[in-house]
């Protein structure tokens, strides 16, 4: 599961990071939330021999994939995540998994662990040694009946690594640097050749801060929403005893 993601890095940073061309400003995001546009960095056009030319592209695109399919993306559920295991036997997934494997550059993700009484803690996961990490995504264009067209993505996840699973059983999946040029190569590498990259970080390769519910309302988008704190205890909170009042009529028998 991965349902909030943060990019914190610079867009001179992104693109160093990502090998693509110079990218628009844009502000830090401490708190991105499904629907909302994310940077997708896929592989572009193939350059004449001799171009200098970055053969990667970036583009923005609503988080929250909807196939090429649909006829009305509100009938259908909100795609932000697409199990790795499965995804290439999917409706929703297949055509963009064979075609349109995409990389998102995030500073870290959220995640909640579940406790007893019905609460949530929350933590902000990023990477130990800092900077930006790219999440294995998948990319569809979507067209409306109108004619228009709008860029969606959605964001591949696999078993949690051992370190993260006390948190959650599922994590995005991170795609290294040294894999990138194979990850976005859909025109060589079928699925089945990059499956082997579609595995969980490997262990401590997040720090896990637990932060505040105020990540819980994507109204907050300021940075201490990234403030560490205590985290809840595991046990949930014991219920006060109430002790039972004695009624008059048994006051009354102890006369008898």
């Amino acid at each position: 599961m991965c349902g909030r993601i943060a990019v914190l890095a610079s867009p001179d940073e992104t693109s160093a990071f990502l090998g693509v061309g110079d990218l628009e400003s844009f502000p830090p995001r401490y708190n991105v939330a499904p629907t909302q546009p994310i940077l997708v960095v896929m592989s572009g056009p193939q350059r004449p021999p001799g171009s200098n030319l970055p053969d990667r592209m970036a583009l923005l695109a609503r988080w929250g994939l909807i196939p090429a399919w649909s006829k009305n993306p509100a009938d259908m559920p909100l795609l932000f995540n697409a199990r790795s295991e499965s995804a290439i036997e999917k409706a929703s997934f297949k055509t963009a998994m064979r075609h349109r494997r995409a990389l998102i550059p995030v500073s870290g993700f959220y995640e909640w662990k579940k406790l007893p009484g019905n609460r949530r803690q929350a933590y902000w996961l990023k990477p130990r040694k800092g900077g930006l990490v790219a999440l294995a995504g998948l990319m569809e264009t979507w067209s409306e009946p109108g004619g228009s067209e709008m860029d969606t993505a959605a964001i591949l996840t696999t078993g949690a690594s051992a370190d993260i699973l006390h948190i959650h059983d599922r994590m995005p999946v991170v795609i290294q640097p040294e894999d990138f040029a194979r990850w976005l190569d859909c025109r060589t590498q079928e699925p089945r050749d990059v499956a082997a990259l579609m595995r969980p970080a490997q262990p401590d390769f997040f720090e896990q801060i637990p932060v505040s519910e105020l990540v819980n309302k994507v109204a907050n988008v300021g940075p201490e929403i990234q403030q560490r704190v205590e985290p809840l205890p595991e046990a949930a909170p014991a219920k006060p005893k109430v002790e039972k009042r004695k009624s008059s009529d048994d006051d009354q028998m102890k006369l008898f």
